[in-house]
């Protein structure tokens, strides 16, 4: 990773203010070169008052000093149109091209000025909602698939930090409505402009394990109370991610090696894996919470496929005896439709009462 020190960079930035500023400055030397050629074409409708007699007439660089005392309105009036023919030209040729000359000068810088003081606006405005928000720490296949499947269990995209230093994933990010921290995340100055200390969660996906421990080892000190997820390309890793203040590590090469040995003993079973993993479509694992009407029922009556209960934070499978019978408080970990159909509604969504709701 790179060793920049860390710049927030919002979404919706189209263009830079000094870019504008380079091209409306070749604008105005357009309307300038313009004008010259103008006057200098029509030079014999012009007089020159330091040569009464008019022996000659004007030069090119008579015509230049002409245009720039006049576009800029200062006017010494040594040299003057006399003919219809200048005097018209000035009227409606010259004249606005003097109040555009003036208006891409003065307006230019009065918009980069003003676009500065908006992006400082806009990112003292951000800063002031950040609280209790997600830090992504990469944004590359794995960081982007989590994103996704964050947004698309109702989350805001304004609640999640993306931290990188690559300009791809810059790109990537700004795309996808996200704000992003240019920088390298195993420094506590990065770390701290993506606001991790009042993060709720951090999830790290860099491609290197040694990035991700040292990530994982700072956000660690800089947040005691936030729940980190760690990206491990290798299991052996994983004890030293623990270790580092992980609170859960996901082995990507074990969870590929797992689907492809399912895929190779059962490609149906590979199938329908597959199908869990990927969001949007088919079938999803999910959490929710217990409703009024299940309290008291066992797991296996509910419509939903119940795989787990979460009960006083600990996870009792389906079948274990503890939770036989469904109790107030209660969440399920379920396997349903990643749609809602009109023939099995997902529980919660039709203002149904949840079991944590006050009586």
């Amino acid at each position: 990773m790179g060793s920049t020190t860390g710049k927030v960079s919002l979404p919706e930035r189209t263009r830079s203010p000094w870019w504008e500023l380079g091209r409306r400055l070749l604008l105005a030397i357009f309307i300038l070169v313009g004008t010259v050629m103008l006057v200098y074409f029509d030079r014999d409708g012009y007089r020159d008052n330091n040569d009464p007699e008019n022996n000659y007439a004007l030069s090119l660089i008579d015509a230049f000093y002409y245009t720039t005392v006049t576009l800029s309105t200062t006017g010494y009036g040594d040299i003057a149109p006399v003919s219809d023919q200048a005097r018209l030209i000035n009227a409606f040729v010259i004249t606005p091209a003097r109040i555009g000359f003036l208006v891409l000068l003065i307006g230019t810088t009065l918009e980069v000025l003003a676009s500065q003081g908006r992006e400082m606006f806009r990112v003292a405005r951000w800063r002031k909602k950040m609280g209790h928000h997600i830090v992504v720490v990469g944004y590359g296949t794995k960081g982007r698939s989590a994103v996704e499947t964050i947004v698309g269990n109702g989350l805001s995209r304004e609640s999640i930090v993306v931290v990188d230093p690559s300009r791809a994933a810059l790109a990537d990010a700004h795309a996808d409505g996200l704000a992003v921290i240019t920088g390298d995340a195993t420094r506590r100055t990065v770390l701290r402009q993506a606001g991790v200390e009042s993060a709720t969660q951090v999830i790290i996906t860099t491609d290197r394990d040694d990035s991700n421990v040292l990530s994982c080892l700072t956000v660690r000190q800089l947040n005691p109370d936030a729940y980190i997820i760690v990206s491990a390309r290798e299991h052996e890793n994983v004890p030293l991610m623990k270790q580092s203040g992980a609170d859960s590590v996901i082995t990507s090469s074990d969870a590929v090696g797992r689907l492809l040995g399912l895929s190779s003993l059962s490609p149906t079973l590979g199938s329908v894996m597959e199908d869990l993993l990927t969001y949007g479509d088919g079938l999803e694992v999910a959490e929710r919470e217990l409703l009024v009407t299940e309290v008291g029922k066992p797991p296996q009556s509910l419509p939903d496929q119940v795989i787990a209960v979460v009960r006083d934070e600990k996870v009792y499978r389906y079948f274990d005896p503890i939770v036989s019978q469904l109790a107030r408080g209660d969440r399920l970990i379920v396997v349903r439709s990643a749609k809602e159909m009109p023939w099995a509604p997902r529980p919660g969504t039709h203002g149904e009462d949840v079991s944590t709701d006050d009586e």
